[in-house]
């Protein structure tokens, strides 16, 4: 059965939450967690303040997992999944800002589907992956692009503060092998697939990085992004929205 959830800030700390209607039942703890409980706490979901869905230890990311988006940057679709990290500290809620930092004059919106860990996983077969997959969020893989075209590796492009979008709510339940993924950029739509174009899937991606390092429960996946990035400058209002998911909005600030 399909469930929404949501981690949210109230003045006595941060709370999971699953939603129920028009507001959230906080919870207890993180929903994947054994014994988590409902406390009987409520908050309307206008009066939500989000974090981001998840507080992952990492954020590990993938390359080039669309033929038309690697075919626009110029690199071959590979063999294995390219994986790369982002902190946890470039984590940025759903209507938070994405702040553009000084070092760079062309950063890029990359809408991407994430997929939230809910076991720990080591040297794991697809199978036990695709069993291990929480729940699907949005995720804006924000990029600077004129320091990743300079750099060989992609940690500092990848890492900014804000860099990391993703929220506002981890769905469960439900299939996520062929939803729509768009990038909308103040109300224009930019970027426009379907995971189902995906080179590696979802189970092989997860497997794939548990064979490298080990994932721990609500660690995030991004699975790669369609062809259609571009350019944010500050002002903009960009928007990830998959279908059967949500809508992620931040507004882009320097």
């Amino acid at each position: 059965m399909s469930a929404r959830y949501a981690r949210l800030q109230l003045a006595d700390g941060a709370f999971y939450a699953r939603a129920e209607g028009d507001s959230y039942e906080l919870l207890s703890s993180a929903p994947w967690e054994d014994g988590v409980k409902d406390t009987g706490r409520r908050v309307k979901k206008d009066d939500a303040i989000y974090l981001p869905p998840s507080d992952a230890s990492k954020v590990v990311a993938i390359g080039q997992n669309y033929a038309k988006h690697a075919a626009e940057m110029g690199k071959p679709i590979p063999v294995e999944p390219l994986i790369f990290m982002k902190p946890k500290t470039a984590l940025n809620a759903h209507g938070a800002a994405i702040l553009l930092p000084p070092a760079s004059q062309e950063v890029h919106h990359e809408a991407e589907l994430a997929l939230v860990i809910g076991k720990k996983l080591t040297r794991v077969t697809e199978e036990e992956a695709a069993a291990a997959i929480f729940g699907v969020t949005c995720f804006n893989d924000v990029t600077a692009r004129d320091v990743q075209k300079r750099e060989i590796q992609h940690t500092r492009a990848k890492s900014y503060d804000t860099f990391a979008c993703c929220g506002p709510e981890l769905v469960t339940g439900i299939p996520f092998d062929d939803l729509r993924v768009v990038c909308r950029l103040n109300g224009a739509v930019k970027q426009d697939g379907r995971t189902s174009d995906m080179v590696h899937s979802p189970a092989k991606l997860v497997a794939f990085i548990s064979n490298v390092m080990t994932l721990l429960p609500g660690d995030v996946v991004s699975t790669g992004t369609p062809s259609g990035v571009g350019p944010i400058v500050a002002g903009d209002i960009v928007e990830v929205e998959i279908e059967n998911v949500g809508v992620l909005r931040n507004v882009v600030t320097r």
